[in-house]
């Protein structure tokens, strides 16, 4: 019942992690890329307004490099976000190119976000991309800002992002189907929570806060996320992100994953 509200959403911001993104060896998942990018096509080409917050800069920039695995340091975490970021947006921008579709990237700190009159120029700047039809493509700017690399996620980035271009929904696409009531990895009997409509001590002690080897984030940073969009009455979805086309069936009305019901006061 709740999902049909989404077949006239004109706005939404979705939200891909590094697990989704890239292959155990770390490199970029081009076929993935791929599916994500034909289907936010598609969805424009609805006349759905849609920001992609993506990460896999920094494993982009392992895969390229060819290490074994992501390093520990910040400052060698920073270099590869610059080395993976310039090869993760020159193939984003080449597959929407092929759809018809241009591109921006969009590099945000923490810090632009909590400044008055910096966070009212990147309004603007959002306004006038969606006036040009253009696809803004976000990510957190690691080379200069350690908030992510060390204490955060993207999912927290793309929930300030969904406050401030007034989305309808923020979709996260994870390495999980949704959130469960256990741990699935280690609870075979586990069930999937199919609506959340208040973020309380049972749905916070339900989550875990263990990224992947190759991501940063958990089911916490996403609860997190939660908490920030909907007080603004925006709808939250964490679905699995293995099959981007997953997200026809959010705006075809279809239940998946969990549903955070944005409750504005």
């Amino acid at each position: 019942m709740e999902y049909t509200k989404f077949k006239t959403a004109k706005r939404v911001v979705i939200k891909v992690g590094t697990s989704s993104l890239t292959y155990e060896t770390g490199k970029i998942n081009i076929k993935k890329i791929e599916s994500l990018v034909r289907v936010i096509s598609d969805l424009r080409n609805r006349g759905i307004e849609v920001v992609l917050v993506t990460s896999g800069a920094v494993g982009a920039g392992v895969g390229k490099l060819g290490l074994s695995e992501k390093p520990a340091e910040t400052r060698k975490k920073q270099a590869l976000a610059a080395i993976g970021q310039a090869s993760l947006v020159s193939i984003y921008d080449r597959f929407f190119s092929e759809y018809g579709h241009n591109t921006a990237q969009v590099l945000l700190t923490k810090f632009i976000l909590d400044d008055a009159e910096r966070r009212q120029n990147t309004t603007n700047a959002f306004e006038t991309m969606f006036e040009y039809g253009v696809i803004p493509i976000v990510n957190e700017n690691d080379v200069i800002s350690t908030y992510e690399l060390e204490f955060g996620d993207n999912d927290t980035l793309s929930a300030y992002i969904s406050a401030l271009v007034g989305a309808d929904l923020l979709v996260i696409l994870s390495d999980i189907d949704g959130l469960f009531d256990s741990n699935p990895l280690e609870n075979p009997n586990a069930k999937l929570i199919p609506v959340v409509n208040d973020i309380n001590d049972d749905i916070l002690s339900a989550a875990s806060g263990a990224g992947t080897r190759r991501g940063t984030g958990g089911m916490i940073t996403k609860l997190k996320a939660a908490q920030i969009v909907t007080p603004l009455g925006i709808d939250m979805i964490i679905t699995n992100g293995a099959s981007p086309e997953n997200i026809y069936d959010i705006f075809d009305g279809k239940h998946i994953g969990t549903l955070f019901l944005g409750n504005k006061n």
